[in-house]
């Protein structure tokens, strides 16, 4: 028997690996003969560099970089196992963990050591780039990002502009003759399901804004900015980027990646599966496993679990694919429509505080894992 064990990260509780191995704790009390395939899965927030090189067998690496206030953070990311691809989240370099309700401030915030990681990979010899963008505590279109790679954002004087989305209002000129010449040659892919504009009533300010500590005088001044921002990108770069889907991902930082460097978007999840070969480990499967630490009718929309069930159905269509998550939300029934996921289960044991939920995680999702392989082992667990 194979089963295909493929989750998420547990946020805060186990990374995408620790769920994987928690599952196979508890299938292996029952079937401890059997073939277990492990699979670690993102898709494209938290947890991608690690379940990249994970499942990759790359390596993990740490940096200095420059935090979104400014403050020096130590950020983590990855080479993958061909040695010529790295992985970064944009959320270790400039992400909303670095700052409080009292310090977050939108209009200060900056990608600048977005921009430091990504010369940090191109360091150790890649010529490709995955970056997450997800978690960000900023909303400067990206515009730190490209000024620690080397473009020229100036004002009127022909000064650099000061960083932060608050300040690009004085932008006058862009030059990009100074960019790292590395970045041209760099096949950049941003992991992203955010499908926002740049600028309007679903821009960047308006729809992330508040969520970074934007009051609603700071989401119409932001957005004005931006707005300002996307006529100097076009008018000196060529590039239309105001409404284009994805534009607005991460404070506008998707739309900074498409102007200043060779970068193409794709679903995080999609980036996964593919790197992680997941298609190929399913082949021949019995039974597939995947999971997260919370599912809805979201999980539909480009999360793992049901990428995951897609994908190992395609090539197993026979095997039932179970998702364990930490919380069970709403409209979990949509899940369902189409025979892609055939069951559903919870893991946490009891009632218990989220501090005890977390601690507790791999025991209780090992624990859920053996009871469905009893289940199983009795013939009324499969639901083919």
């Amino acid at each position: 028997m194979k089963f295909v064990i493929a989750p998420d990260s547990f946020k805060n509780g186990m990374t995408a690996k620790q769920a994987a191995n928690a599952i196979k704790t508890g299938l292996k009390r029952i079937f401890p003969e059997a073939t277990y395939t492990l699979v670690p899965m993102a898709d494209g927030g938290e947890g991608t560099v690690q379940s990249l090189v994970d499942a990759t067998k790359g390596r993990l690496l740490t940096a200095e970089v420059t935090g979104p206030l400014g403050k020096p953070v130590n950020a983590t990311y990855g080479i993958l196992g061909d040695q010529h691809t790295g992985v970064i989240e944009m959320s270790q370099a400039s992400g909303i963990q670095y700052v409080t309700k009292t310090t977050r401030n939108p209009l200060k915030a900056t990608t600048f050591g977005t921009g430091e990681l990504i010369l940090k990979a191109l360091d150790q010899g890649v010529d490709r780039l995955i970056i997450g963008i997800g978690g960000s505590a900023t909303n400067d279109g990206g515009a730190g990002m490209a000024q620690a790679l080397g473009a020229e954002l100036l004002d009127d004087g022909g000064q650099a502009i000061q960083l932060g989305g608050g300040n690009l209002n004085q932008l006058k000129q862009i030059k990009v003759n100074q960019i790292d010449p590395r970045i041209k040659k760099t096949e950049i892919i941003i992991a992203s399901d955010v499908t926002n504009p740049l600028i309007g009533k679903q821009g960047a300010s308006a729809v992330f804004g508040p969520q970074k500590g934007a009051t609603p005088e700071m989401v119409q001044l932001l957005d004005q900015n931006l707005t300002h921002y996307a006529k100097v990108l076009q008018r000196d770069l060529g590039l239309d980027l105001a409404k284009r889907p994805g534009a607005g991902a991460a404070g506008g930082l998707g739309a900074g990646l498409v102007a200043f460097t060779n970068a193409t978007m794709k679903k995080g999840i999609d980036i996964v599966i593919e790197y992680s070969g997941l298609k190929n480990k399913a082949q021949n499967a019995d039974y597939v496993f995947t999971g997260e630490g919370g599912i809805d009718f979201q999980t539909k929309y480009g999360k793992t679990p049901y990428g995951v069930a897609l994908t190992t159905k395609a090539v197993a269509p026979d095997a039932p694919v179970i998702v364990i998550a930490g919380n069970v939300g709403k409209g979990i029934d949509e899940l369902y429509a189409d025979n892609a996921i055939d069951a559903i289960f919870t893991s946490v044991s009891g009632v218990k505080s989220l501090r005890e939920a977390l601690a507790t995680g791999p025991h209780d999702v090992a624990q859920v894992a053996e009871n469905i392989a009893r289940l199983i082992k009795k013939g009324i667990g499969s639901v083919k």
